[in-house]
């Protein structure tokens, strides 16, 4: 299935809902995604409605250093167990909303990665069992300030600012998330462009090892490491980070 959450435009901020994509239409769920919603039976068209992050997320976890190219490009080591840190729900922003940078005068990175949803309660899960824990999976783009980053020894400045997680167009269940084309495009030019097949740490290997200390929830996410080639952005440019037989991920930049 390939998921969508949307808002249908010219009416209040709380009319948004949640389908299935199927070409250029949607097939409208009732209630939420994660709760088995099924088909109303009302059909909408993609051109009429507005894309939103596809979940809400009370908890983004992330994984630093999982390219071993990336690694080697940031001047550190391969971790010899999953790098993890926290974004804050705030960061969370869907397609084509503003990423706002916090400080401009810093260095502000993009990062394009592949992100797991999960979809139901995951405490100790092992890694053989992984799977069926997820949802299915999106783009996302990291956003770093490298500046707070290298001066700051925890990374709340540096990855968990407002706007600094966005996520999207769509969730799907329909891909091998070891073996897809993952890209970034910075103005139109490509800056990252390489394979999931590159992950240090495989998606079972991540839920097993965030499970072990985090409990997390429907919804919540895991974005699992960037390859090499990232690079700064300002305001005025236009990130989009595409992912294979997902989609891109639009986001313009703009100053706070």
């Amino acid at each position: 299935m390939r998921y969508v959450r949307f808002g249908r435009p010219g009416t209040r901020v709380g009319q948004k809902g949640y389908g299935i994509l199927e070409g250029p239409t949607i097939k409208v769920l009732g209630g939420s995604l994660l709760r088995g919603a099924k088909p109303t039976g009302e059909v909408l068209s993609l051109a009429d409605v507005r894309l939103l992050a596809p979940v809400r997320p009370a908890t983004v976890v992330a994984i630093g250093l999982n390219y071993a190219d990336h690694a080697k490009e940031s001047g550190m080591e391969l971790p010899p167990e999953p790098f993890l840190f926290l974004k804050g729900p705030n960061s969370i922003i869907g397609p084509e909303e503003p990423i706002r940078l916090a400080v401009p005068e810093n260095r502000n990175d993009y990062e394009a990665e592949i992100v797991v949803v999960i979809k139901k309660r995951a405490s100790h899960v092992p890694e053989e069992r992984a799977l069926d824990y997820v949802l299915g999976y999106t783009c996302g783009n990291d956003v770093s300030d490298r500046t707070h980053q290298r001066t700051d020894s925890q990374w709340v400045r540096a990855k968990a600012c407002d706007t600094y997680a966005p996520i999207g167009p769509l969730i799907t269940d329909e891909i091998d998330p070891h073996n897809v084309h993952i890209q970034t495009r910075l103005n139109g030019v490509v800056k990252q462009d390489s394979n999931t097949s590159q992950m240090v740490f495989k998606v079972p290997r991540l839920i097993a090892h965030v499970t072990r200390y985090l409990t997390l929830m429907p919804g919540d996410v895991i974005f699992t490491g960037t390859p090499p080639g990232i690079g700064p952005m300002r305001a005025g440019d236009v990130v989009e980070v595409e992912i294979e037989w997902i989609g891109t991920l639009r986001n313009p930049v703009q100053n706070a």
